[in-house]
């Protein structure tokens, strides 16, 4: 997947906003307000494809133990984020969205739930699911 299908992909998500809080360097997606996705494009571009992504703590060490390419997150708590390594075919793109999505409703799951009603109508007046 190249960062133009990963970005359209993150933003594609409902009140999924971008930004670069940290530096210039570093995209961040958020989910009304919080963080569910981190690529370092230095990185990226200098052919170190990877993503840090939101996970259940049980599901990471899942995945950590199944793929050499997903990690404890890099400069995250790696009890709940995973750095996902895309330079070698182990995580093909229906994978990668899979655990995008995944994060995403990880974070949406810990949103007070006043904040997940208010994201669920925005969906279902949208006809949308994600």
């Amino acid at each position: 997947m190249d960062i133009e299908t990963l970005r359209n992909y993150c933003l594609e998500k409902k009140e999924t906003t971008e930004a670069f809080p940290f530096d210039e360097v570093t995209l961040v997606f958020k989910v009304m307000g919080k963080i569910f996705a981190i690529v370092g494009l230095d990185h990226w571009e200098a052919g170190k494809r990877s993503i840090n992504l939101k996970c259940d703590p049980e599901y990471a060490i899942e995945l950590r133990e199944q793929y050499e390419s997903i990690k404890g997150g890099y400069h995250m708590n790696k009890k709940h984020w995973n750095t996902v390594s895309l330079e070698n075919d182990e995580i093909d793109t229906k994978m990668l969205q899979m655990l995008i999505d995944h994060s995403y409703e990880q974070v949406i799951k810990s949103l007070p739930k006043k904040t997940q009603e208010k994201l669920h109508n925005a969906s279902f007046k949208n006809g949308t699911t994600t």
